[in-house]
């Protein structure tokens, strides 16, 4: 990917100093996740919590995910239990988030949990990610990097057009799974707040019982559960098999024809591709100044699941 913006910065020992500076001192920084890229600051820094809510004109009632390097230092800050452990064993560092209680004495900033008593816990992948995390020693929040509600980035340059200026990013090329992380409830009753690359059945065939997805509570446990989310801000209709030539079809499958206005989200009908393409092609469509977007049916299994979600939640 070639790097024409003057905040974009490649992961190198000399800038992994530049960015261990950065977070030491509140400030944020874009970073890639195999998920999609993160918006990240100290988890402990109140003025870096600030600056991220500021920065992305989210609501104060949509709590951050907090990511960690590995167990010890999670274990200081949240309570972790059985259910817990057995799905970290087989999943992660990896694409899932779990919802767990909080620590009464945490030093992670109250305000990165909505003041809840519970919090979002992820151990990222991303071998950059995980040499930042590991070098720093504490953790960082860090929620997609986009303005709120709209297209999550997975590219630096997305970052980078997202947010101008105002933010270092480190280049880690595409994201390799290109939507967010899987979301499970382990407080109370067992649930799925956000779907993602993890599914039910792989959770199921951990814990070894049947597991839902969570309907819909006026207590906003985990981000991603926002009625309007991952939005271009263009009319988008759903289940579509035409679409006029003056607007953007977004397609999954060999069956569509390749036109200009069309945008198939892999002909191979392959889910994770078309997961990756997913906010790729979002961005192209608004870039190119659709009016409308109509997207086909996209089959509602495995990750699919996820990809339906995100998309309900975008033509909202």
């Amino acid at each position: 990917m070639q790097n024409i913006y003057s905040n974009i910065i490649n992961f190198n020992s000399n800038n992994l100093q530049k960015i261990i500076r950065i977070l030491k001192k509140g400030g944020i920084i874009g970073l890639p996740t195999e998920t999609v890229y993160g918006l990240a600051g100290s988890a402990y820094s109140a003025k870096a919590i600030n600056r991220i809510y500021k920065v992305k004109n989210r609501p104060n009632k949509n709590p951050l995910i907090i990511h960690y390097y590995n167990l010890k230092q999670a274990e200081k800050d949240v309570i972790l239990n059985e259910k817990f452990y057995k799905i970290y064993n087989k999943l992660s560092p990896g694409p899932i988030t779990y919802i767990v209680k909080k620590k009464i004495k945490t030093n992670i900033c109250p305000k990165a949990c909505s003041k809840l008593k519970t919090v979002g816990i992820r151990f990222p992948k991303n071998k950059i990610i995980r040499q930042i995390l590991k070098t720093i020693k504490f953790p960082l929040a860090m929620p997609s990097a986009n303005k709120s509600s709209s297209i999550s980035s997975v590219s630096p340059i997305d970052v980078s057009e997202e947010f101008k200026n105002k933010v270092i990013v480190v280049n880690g090329g595409y994201s390799k799974i290109g939507i967010e992380s899987t979301v499970i409830n382990l407080v109370g009753k067992i649930s799925i707040l956000r779907p993602g690359k993890i599914t039910p059945n792989q959770l199921e065939k951990i814990l070894k019982h049947k597991i839902n997805f969570a309907m819909s509570s006026k207590i906003l446990r985990s981000p991603g559960l926002l009625k309007k989310h991952y939005s271009p801000n263009i009319p988008i209709l759903l289940n579509q098999k035409k679409c006029p030539k003056k607007h953007a079809f977004i397609t999954f499958g060999k069956k569509y024809p390749v036109t200009r206005n069309s945008f198939n989200l892999s002909r191979k009908s392959n889910l994770n591709e078309a997961a990756k393409n997913l906010y790729k092609f979002f961005r192209i469509i608004k870039n190119q100044k659709y009016k409308k977007i109509y997207i086909s049916p996209i089959p509602n299994k495995g990750i699919g699941y996820a990809i339906n979600d995100r998309i309900i939640r975008a033509a909202k």
